[in-house]
């Protein structure tokens, strides 16, 4: 089976990898046919990753991804994809042209890296403070991390926007110049108990979930966009909007997730079509149900490994208790094929799989067949 892979984070994001060659170097030499990036806040780098992407057999698709607030959904208690946050919903767009820019998708992209870098400066200066507090005095700033990033990822400054693991990350790696019984002592006195990190990748993911995430001394709240914003951002971008689907992620599994039909009568009503697990976080059998559920009920479905963690895993989604089902994996080819197929209608100036309203416009089956022949061509070196 074609391997695709339609969700990843590339930097200057924060990422599995330093570079997008790095990202791309690994995906030829796993064979990917189809690598798709969902990075948030700039998409810059898309540039290069097609380029690279292209050169290497490989055919790139471009997203974006959002956090969203709904209203109804946390007045009522409900919990979406993210599993502390009621109403808090990630979503994110497949198929976009990156160049296809308008004043109200500049406008909407500003407000969200400004809330975004002012929310990481406040959380840089906390946790600074934390670690004073604590004995352990560093010279880590918000601008001087972002310089760290770009020079890592070779980017412009300008293209980052610093995350919650960039800064996680940064602290990890001063603290690394202490012994570690001297980092033993700091990070109890930090966290007022122990800490329990391993390695490297754990004392990034610990650091930001015991003072990074809400309820922890260096948390600010961000400042999400409303989900129609975000829904019409995607479409401007001639995108189709995508539900990013937890499910046993979450233990509990979140109420808007409870159970596929639920979630299929949910993403329905709000004119949503296409939805995308990371298979990696769920068993087997939950992918199997969520695909056979949510594509009876008309939906595409697609799958991704983010790539948003030290950790490089392969390209290949897998379950995590083996490997993929041949019905998931069709599933998740024909979702790539068709959001392919969507992507290049639109540059063309015709109709794809949603419109600009973001009602259904074109046959499934047509752009699946379409987005194939994409496939085969990017894969044989023939793809412009």
């Amino acid at each position: 089976m074609v391997i695709v892979n339609t969700h990843v984070h590339l930097p200057p994001n924060f990422s599995a990898f330093t570079t997008v060659a790095e990202a791309v170097n690994q995906a030829q030499a796993e064979q990917v046919a189809v690598l798709g990036a969902s990075n948030f806040y700039d998409q810059h780098v898309y540039a290069d990753f097609g380029k690279l992407a292209r050169a290497a057999g490989i055919l790139p698709l471009y997203g974006l991804e959002f956090i969203t607030h709904v209203p109804d959904l946390a007045d009522q208690g409900i919990r979406v994809n993210d599993p502390a946050n009621p109403g808090r919903m990630y979503l994110t767009g497949k198929g976009i042209d990156p160049n296809r820019t308008s004043a109200r998708t500049q406008a909407i992209a500003e407000q969200i890296r400004q809330a975004n870098d002012r929310r990481a400066t406040v959380m840089v200066d906390r946790l600074a403070a934390v670690f004073a507090r604590s004995g352990f005095t560093t010279d880590l700033t918000a601008p001087a991390i972002t310089q760290a990033v770009a020079q890592r990822a070779g980017v412009d400054l300008a293209w980052v926007s610093l995350q919650e693991r960039h800064i996680a990350q940064a602290f990890q790696q001063a603290l690394a110049s202490l012994t570690a019984d001297e980092r033993a002592s700091i990070l109890e006195r930090a966290y007022g108990r122990p800490s329990e990190a391993v390695d490297e990748a754990g004392l990034q993911a610990e650091i930001r979930s015991r003072l990074l995430k809400a309820g922890a001394p260096a948390f600010a709240p961000e400042v999400p966009l409303g989900f129609e914003q975000a829904y019409t951002q995607i479409l401007d971008f001639g995108g189709i909007p995508c539900y990013p689907i937890l499910a046993d992620g979450a233990d509990p599994c979140c109420e808007f997730e409870q159970s596929p039909e639920r979630l299929a009568d949910e993403l329905l009503l709000r004119r949503v079509y296409a939805a995308e697990l990371v298979p990696g976080r769920n068993a087997r059998a939950t992918v199997d149900d969520y695909v056979r559920v949510l594509r009876a009920a008309g939906l595409i479905v697609m799958a991704g490994t983010e790539h948003n963690t030290p950790e490089r895993v392969r390209f290949d989604p897998s379950a995590r208790d083996g490997a993929l089902s041949d019905l998931a994996r069709q599933a998740f080819f024909e979702g790539a094929a068709l959001v392919a197929a969507h992507a290049e209608r639109v540059r063309q100036g015709r109709p794809g799989y949603v419109d600009e309203t973001g009602a259904l416009a074109g046959d499934p089956l047509d752009l699946i067949n379409e987005g194939g022949a994409l496939i085969r061509q990017a894969t044989l070196g023939l793809q412009e």
